[in-house]
């Protein structure tokens, strides 16, 4: 095939002419909003993101431009940035009418039904030409208060009419703590708090000490938490549920009360067993920060699983994870709740030598030092090491596309990677100082204080 021919047969980007439009006139903003909006349109939304941004540095006060970029940013699943921008809209004078069916449509995926149909119903009423059909029909607004199911986002069924279960797959995790590496005094505490109690059942109960309880595992993203609590479910051959936000959150009022006690009963039907709540903060988020009573009701409902209040929850033994445990409710740090709390710290040089090796097994590799790279990756998260490997191995593959052969990896070759991967755990640090140093009640975060060596 001829490289004309080839050439011929590669899609040329239809945006292209626009895009050299904005680059020989940058100043330009409706040329570049028009470019934001086409790329949004083209379903490439973090480009668009990108251009609306551009934009809003040129005319900081356009509505339409601020709209733009918050649909760019729901289109990524960014709801919080979205809402703050459209929020943001509606304070204002102008109070455009598109911002009102936004606000709906973000409310809705946030399962604050009421007030999207509120939002919806207002922004119809400004500019009748924005009613969305769909979106109406899916908030049950103007439905047959007869016959329909759903009106205006209110289910007619109650809590209790019918069996409601929430399918979760219970797991029978094959990792245990001798496959994590370091986090020797989280394993400790966790051996004291479950482990423990499980495999010396008779020792605890002549104390009268339950089997049960909970542990919230806090720190920067992608230092292991998640892994810890599946190799806590394997070091005692009990089962193990991971839940995540979606798999409670329901956009139907009372729904995501209902899926929670289901997934507690889950875990009672299936005793020993861990019950690990991912992002927790998202499903416990302070209840002095909330407008929406719906919020305060799905806290309520998790205490009270907690608690054991229907039913017992002697060996179930449940495991939180946050990297936000400040804007947890602090009724879950009561005793018999989440009553241990502990950071989980990136991993130290001898961990992150470890998780390297890992990482690499299995690739070509001639004679790599992990603990030189170990030493070198200071403040690095699992995630990030991760990240180290595969630029390591892009790389490499690039050499070998020019070379038209492989070469194993080397230590040379991870420590290059390493000097383009920046730590993502320094911007969670910064943020956790700040709570450490000025919002510590009761030396909650001491551990992060003599982490950063600040005492």
């Amino acid at each position: 095939m001829s490289a004309s021919h080839h050439e011929a047969n590669v899609p040329e980007d239809p945006l292209a002419s626009l895009r050299e439009a904005v680059r020989i006139s940058p100043e330009n903003v409706p040329l570049r909003q028009h470019l934001a909006g086409s790329l949004l349109e083209a379903g490439r939304a973090e480009a668009a993101e990108t251009e609306f941004k551009a934009a809003l540095a040129l005319a900081p006060d356009n509505a339409a431009i601020k709209l733009g970029l918050a649909r760019a940013f729901m289109a990524q699943g960014k709801s919080s940035h979205a809402l703050v921008i459209v929020e943001d809209l509606l304070k204002s004078a102008s109070k455009p009418p598109p911002a009102y069916l936004l606000h709906a449509r973000l409310l809705f995926q946030a399962g604050d039904i009421e007030n999207a149909v509120r939002a919806y119903r207002w922004g119809v009423e400004a500019d009748p030409s924005l009613a969305d059909l769909e979106l109406a029909h899916r908030l049950g607004i103007d439905a047959d208060p007869e016959t329909s199911e759903v009106l205006d986002g209110r289910l007619r069924a109650a809590w209790d009419d019918e069996p409601f279960p929430v399918e979760t797959e219970i797991e029978r995790p094959r990792i245990t703590f001798a496959d994590v590496g370091g986090m020797d005094p989280i394993k400790d505490e966790v051996r004291m708090k479950i482990i423990h109690p499980l495999t010396h059942a008779d020792l605890y109960q002549a104390y009268g000490k339950p089997i049960g309880g909970g542990i919230l595992l806090y720190g920067p993203p992608g230092c292991g938490k998640t892994y810890l609590a599946r190799a806590t479910a394997g070091e005692i051959n009990a089962g193990f549920i991971a839940v995540g936000i979606n798999d409670v959150l329901d956009m139907w009022i009372g729904n995501s009360e209902r899926n929670l006690h289901e997934v507690f009963d889950q875990a009672r039907r299936h005793r020993p067993c861990v019950l690990f709540f991912d992002e927790v903060d998202a499903l416990g988020a302070s209840r002095s920060d909330m407008r929406q009573n719906a919020g305060r009701m799905l806290i309520n409902q998790f205490l009270a699983e907690l608690d054991g209040v229907r039913d017992s929850n002697e060996g179930v033994l449940v495991l939180g994870a946050t990297n936000a445990p400040w804007h947890l409710d602090s009724a879950f740090r009561r005793p018999g709740r989440f009553d241990r709390i502990l950071f989980v710290p990136p991993p130290d040089a001898d961990a992150r030598a470890e998780i390297l090796r890992l990482q690499c097994q299995g690739k070509p590799q001639s004679d790599v030092d992990f603990s030189q790279v170990g030493r070198k990756t200071e403040g690095f998260s699992g995630a990030d090491l991760k990240a180290v490997v595969d630029l390591a191995v892009e790389e490499k593959l690039r050499e070998a596309m020019r070379a038209g052969a492989p070469t194993p990896l080397t230590s040379r070759d991870l420590l290059a990677a390493a000097k383009k991967q920046k730590p993502t755990t320094r911007e969670w640090f910064a943020t956790a100082r700040n709570y450490a140093l000025y919002s510590n009640q009761g030396g909650v975060y001491d551990d992060i204080l003599d982490y950063l060596k600040l005492r």
